[in-house]
């Protein structure tokens, strides 16, 4: 049985379902455990929307009274994205250790004030840029905050390519191979997320070479299928499964209080 390790309620603002519905989807679809991993609560809105953090205890309310009732474990978790600016750092250093997170995701979802993945001006922003240096830029700032140890696991771990865009294949192993020993130096998992495959990409994040080169490292990974609704859990879970057993994967994580754990991968997924 798979776990579940990213998914989103109402109060990130793009999002629906309760988490009472997640949970009964989780059950129906067979998966072991799920982790709700709302985008960390912040005042300043510039990079998207979050809840605020006046907010937060009723996201932790809203988890408990889910977690009560559930048929299945269920954890409680943030997505937390990096941005190098000293105020966030200070902000993460103090908050993020002092909260009882089962999984702590990181996230980089914009370089330098560019969200990437987003349409409009941003997405015609790759038309003109030099595609391996913003992939350069994006992998430096993940292993920026695989060295600042507050996170457990890497979200989405190639999202540059979310658009279609991707550097030449040679060149992505020398982009990439820095920030996973990275990643494997501060004893962080990476993501399965499956939500790639209905991203303009069509394909699950990370790519099939990215993953054989953490399997290489030892850096576990996790399954996640960014869901935004109760009908996306679980979402091609049997693909992402194939997708790691391919890269040579046995293993994946369990999560209890920020403390990691390896169990075998299932002979087989099937999504209910």
């Amino acid at each position: 049985m798979l776990a579940d390790y990213h998914m989103h309620t109402t109060l990130c603002r793009h999002a629906h379902g309760t988490p009472e519905e997640y949970a009964a989807a989780a059950v129906r679809r067979g998966l072991a455990e799920i982790c709700f991993t709302d985008h960390v609560p912040l005042d300043d809105q510039k990079f998207g929307p979050t809840m605020l953090r006046s907010e937060f205890p009723v996201y932790q309310e809203m988890i408990a009274r889910c977690r009560a009732t559930a048929g299945l474990p269920v954890l409680f978790g943030i997505e937390a994205d990096f941005w190098p600016e000293q105020e966030f750092m200070d902000l993460f250093r103090e908050w993020l250790p002092a909260q009882p997170f089962d999984v702590v995701l990181g996230s980089v979802h914009a370089i330098r004030g560019w969200v990437y993945t987003n349409g409009g001006a941003d997405l015609e922003k790759w038309k003109t840029v030099d595609v391996a240096a913003a992939w350069q830029e994006y992998f430096d700032l993940v292993g920026q905050m695989a060295d600042t140890g507050l996170f457990d696991i890497v979200t989405h771990l190639d999202a540059p390519k979310h658009s279609g865009y991707w550097p030449p294949a040679a060149q992505i192993p020398e982009i990439v191979q820095p920030a996973l020993d990275r990643i494997a130096a501060a004893g962080m998992g990476i993501e399965l997320n499956t939500s790639g495959l209905i991203r303009p990409c069509k394909e699950i994040y990370p790519s099939l070479p990215i993953l054989v080169m953490a399997r290489e490292r030892g850096i576990p990974i996790s399954f996640g299928s960014d869901s935004h609704g109760p009908a996306d859990l679980g979402r091609y879970f049997d693909q992402a499964l194939k997708l790691a057993k391919a890269a040579g994967y046995t293993h994946c994580l369990r999560m209890r209080g920020r403390k990691k754990q390896l169990v075998p991968l299932p002979h087989d997924f099937a999504v209910a």
